[in-house]
């Protein structure tokens, strides 16, 4: 098992692959369409995808976790 206080990076790592995953095969289809070499196309994509989302997501989620913290209301106690 992974130690908990790597949580954070795990969950960085694995939404911004899953998301890199998802955008870069909606735009690789979007640009070439269902060519024969479609799955090495979108695979290329998405690599270089995941390499900016994953830095990416760990700059952006803390911002974000502080700007849905002062969104919502506090729970009750």
């Amino acid at each position: 098992m992974i130690p908990a206080r790597y949580s954070n990076i795990l969950f960085g790592l694995i939404l911004s692959g899953l998301m890199s995953l998802m955008v870069s095969g909606l735009s690789t289809f979007r640009a070439v369409g269902a060519v024969a070499d479609f799955p090495m196309l979108w695979l290329g994509n998405w690599v270089m995808s995941w390499s900016l989302a994953f830095p990416a997501v760990l700059v952006v989620a803390p911002v974000t976790r502080r700007i849905v913290g002062r969104l919502v209301a506090p729970p009750p106690r």
